[in-house]
């Protein structure tokens, strides 16, 4: 079944199909929101907040229009708002947490000191997302973790595909000059060279 036969199907009162939607979308949404939330050291959040944004999509799914955008955008746009309700909220806040589950595994062959290195390097590279304005964020974590294209991140966004563009162009120089002066102008990480294309 497609997206829109299950809401459908949903919207008939079939309210039990709810969960192949959550099903398919979780494991993104939640990465996502993970992100978003990686610059106010709040992912500890990351859960409740995935599970407050299908809440919310599943309560407005009546209002839900397909011809003004695909499911998956709505529930992006959903879970940004949310994220961003969250850090209002939690503005003050300074929690700490731990990022056990989320780091990459190193290669099997890999050295301790070349894990170690690596592992310096991505977070390296996250700090650098991390520190970059709400909406240069977004768009990079959108465009380079969820792989969406551009008119689905401008939609989400509230911009124009144009605006989205601009948004990336921006993120990436402020990233590549936050790293520059680690890496210099040898290739760098392996996480930074995806942002360069």
């Amino acid at each position: 079944m497609t997206d829109s036969q299950l809401i459908r199907e949903i919207k008939d009162g079939n309210v039990e199909l709810y969960s192949e939607l959550m099903r398919r979308y979780q494991r993104k949404i939640m990465a996502f929101i993970f992100h978003m939330l990686k610059s106010a050291k709040l992912e500890l959040l990351a859960e409740d907040l995935c599970s407050e944004t299908f809440y919310k999509a599943y309560r407005s799914l009546h209002s839900f229009r397909e011809m003004d955008a695909s499911f998956s955008t709505w529930l992006y746009t959903i879970a940004r708002n949310t994220v961003l309700s969250e850090l209002r909220k939690q503005k003050s806040a300074n929690v700490s947490l731990d990022e056990a589950g989320y780091e990459p595994a190193a290669p099997m062959e890999a050295t301790p000191e070349q894990s170690l290195l690596r592992n310096e390097r991505v977070d390296m590279v996250r700090d650098a997302i991390n520190n970059l304005p709400e909406k240069q964020r977004s768009a990079l974590i959108l465009r380079e973790y969820e792989q969406l294209d551009y008119q689905e991140i401008a939609s989400i966004l509230g911009q124009t595909v144009s605006s989205v563009k601009s948004l990336l162009f921006r993120a990436r120089a402020s990233v590549k000059s936050q790293l520059e002066p680690y890496f210099g102008n040898s290739p760098a990480s392996e996480p930074f060279e995806r942002m360069n294309t």
